[in-house]
């Protein structure tokens, strides 16, 4: 897991929460935030506020550069900040169990994707995640990854 820790007060926190993410985001984190918000509440699917509210809000605190792309177009990658984001709700009692599983695999379906040809490990390690998921839980992360990606506009680049 990637165990940068930005302070909010840092750059990479500031700029990520309100500016720059990276190619696949138009916009900061808290309007991504917003704008996943508005399409879950658009669609009636009101079971995924409080996800769409706390999704990414350990993302800031995992924005660090990770390569020559990253400094070429002045971004961020956030390495495992869906885990971040649950570890900072896991233990908030006003906050429901559902919520916290879409929080914390938010991104495991891409995630899988992704690290297939890069790092089998991670690949294995993720999949045997998703293979122990109910299938009502696997339906509603393909459709919150759905507003996911509406929120993040259109890309950059």
């Amino acid at each position: 897991m990637n165990m940068t820790n930005n302070s909010v007060l840092s750059k990479p926190f500031l700029k990520s929460l309100f500016f720059t993410q990276n190619k696949w985001h138009q916009h900061g984190v808290l309007l991504h935030t917003l704008r996943v918000t508005y399409y879950a509440l658009k669609h009636g699917d009101f079971k995924f506020i409080g996800a769409c509210l706390l999704h990414d809000v350990g993302k800031p605190f995992t924005a660090f550069v990770k390569d020559n792309e990253d400094i070429e177009f002045n971004e961020y990658s956030f390495t495992d900040h869906e885990e971040r984001s649950y570890q900072i709700i896991k233990d908030w009692a006003f906050v429901s169990d559902y919520t916290k599983t879409i929080v914390r695999y938010h991104y495991l379906i891409r995630d899988i994707k992704n690290s297939r040809s890069k790092d089998i490990q991670r690949h294995d390690k993720k999949k045997k995640i998703w293979d122990e998921l109910s299938h009502e839980i696997k339906a509603d992360l393909l459709d919150f990854l759905r507003y996911d990606d509406l929120g993040k506009g259109k890309s950059k680049r």
